[in-house]
């Protein structure tokens, strides 16, 4: 269960079943007037570009053989004498049939407006319930915010994204995301996020979405295009978007010549043109009759592994073949992979995630002489920099052992630590193996 918490400079809280951000108090602003729009989704695939030159004839003849399914919401179509397939998400074929809509409302005080926001409002409410219902409406009433609202026919609002744009900085802040519970997995979420970075691309100059993830929302967003790794300038966004305790900051970056809509098609056929190219210099798509030596299954005998046909001409080698047989990870890299995963989505692992800030933190490094994190612990683990179980263990108390040397016994750090290092040991305790290691 996520606490919702809030910081002295700044408004920022967290909750189950949805996505928060935090709204810092600000005077600079940009400006937003009131707008409302419905937005559309064109299931045409030639409306997204798909390479910097263009599509060729050849997948444009592709698209426009495109058929659709209706009763499988599945399209057909067919590149270089073969058929590929793509299956549309619920939300797609909802939208198509007419049943949803998209609208992009904010505060002018018109009836059906209101109606909408409020609809956000009440969804993110009960999605985000730690959150106080306050400071939801008065983001979601905000009129420097804009709203985008997934709405059934006539006008029942069953998700949405509330967000703040900075049009002269090029940026818009994503402060809430959220799906009623009735109305998850059928797609929403991922449509609803293409639908935003479409509408806001083609109606503003913003090139960037800002948003702070709690623990539960980092793999959604990660699913949507963004990333940990924060590429654009600080001085752009400090100041509009605060750091706060718990928070991941996460970036997306738009491409413009993309229309997001599609993409799921644009990489269907980007596919369909590698294998293209690549049956030109391969012959890894001829399908070969079988061996006539696996016939008499009671005399098997020795093949020459050069006379099966087609191997010679892959470029094997005998070489190669001892490679491919030769371990790739040590015999305890996959519970250490599980194990530390189970760690990093741990309510209380969010402190350990990433190395102590240098600038936050300016005493940290001369107390703890050999710091320890998460993130570390995963490159180390994936450069196979652990040979044995106990090294990993080790850096485990590490990292717990280094914040209540720093940290006070009656601080959250301290125990936050104490939370997972209890956790870690009884996850090791249930693996008979390494249950002898537990201190």
């Amino acid at each position: 269960m996520t606490v919702a918490k809030r910081s002295a400079d700044s408004e920022v809280w967290e909750g189950d079943g949805g996505v928060a951000a935090k709204k810092p108090k600000l005077d600079n602003v940009d400006s937003v007037s009131g707008a409302t729009a419905t937005v559309t989704g064109d299931s045409t695939v030639g409306v997204g570009v798909w390479d910097s030159a263009g599509p060729s004839r050849s997948q444009t003849a592709a698209l426009s053989s495109t058929i659709d399914d209706e009763g499988k919401g599945i399209v057909k179509f067919e590149f270089d004498g073969i058929e590929y397939k793509f299956k549309e998400r619920a939300s797609v074929i909802e939208e198509k049939e007419g049943k949803i809509e998209f609208r992009v409302v904010n505060n002018d005080n018109t009836k059906e407006n209101m109606m909408v926001l409020t609809g956000l409002k009440n969804i993110f409410q009960k999605q985000l319930p730690k959150m106080p219902k306050e400071y939801i409406a008065r983001l979601v009433y905000d009129r420097s915010h804009l709203s985008m609202a997934v709405v059934r026919k006539p006008l029942t609002v069953v998700g949405g994204i509330t967000y703040r744009p900075f049009d002269q900085r090029e940026f818009a802040e994503i402060v809430f995301c959220a799906i009623s519970s009735t109305e998850q997995v059928r797609g929403y979420g991922a449509h609803l996020m293409n639908h935003l970075k479409d509408y806001v691309k083609n109606t503003s100059p913003i090139k960037h979405f800002l948003t702070y993830a709690d623990n539960y929302a980092i793999g959604y967003f990660k699913k949507q295009g963004f990333t940990k790794e924060v590429t654009l300038d600080k001085t752009v966004w400090m100041g509009y978007i605060k750091d706060y305790e718990g928070g991941t900051l996460m970036q997306c970056t738009m491409l413009p010549r993309i229309r997001y809509l599609d993409a799921g098609k644009i990489l269907l056929l980007q596919e369909a043109a590698l294998r293209k190219k690549i049956r030109t210099i391969s012959q890894s798509h001829v399908v070969r009759a079988g061996l006539p030596q696996f016939k008499d299954l009671d005399n098997i005998k020795p093949i020459d592994p050069m006379s099966i046909p087609g191997l010679r001409e892959a470029g094997w080698t005998p070489e190669m073949d001892e490679l491919a047989q030769r371990p790739k990870r040590g015999p305890h890299h996959a519970i250490m992979q599980n194990l530390l995963i189970e760690l990093q989505n741990h309510a209380a692992a969010w402190p350990f995630l990433q190395p102590v800030n240098k600038e936050e933190v300016p005493d940290y490094y001369e107390f703890i002489k050999e710091p320890m994190d998460l993130s570390t612990m995963e490159v180390k683990l994936e450069n196979d920099k652990y040979e044995k179980m106990e090294e990993f263990i080790r850096d485990v108390h590490l990292v717990c052992n280094n914040c209540r040397l720093y940290n006070g016994e009656n601080t959250s750090y301290f125990k936050y630590a104490n939370r997972l290092e209890k956790f870690f040991n009884n996850k090791l305790k249930e693996i008979p193996e390494y249950a002898h290691l537990v201190d």
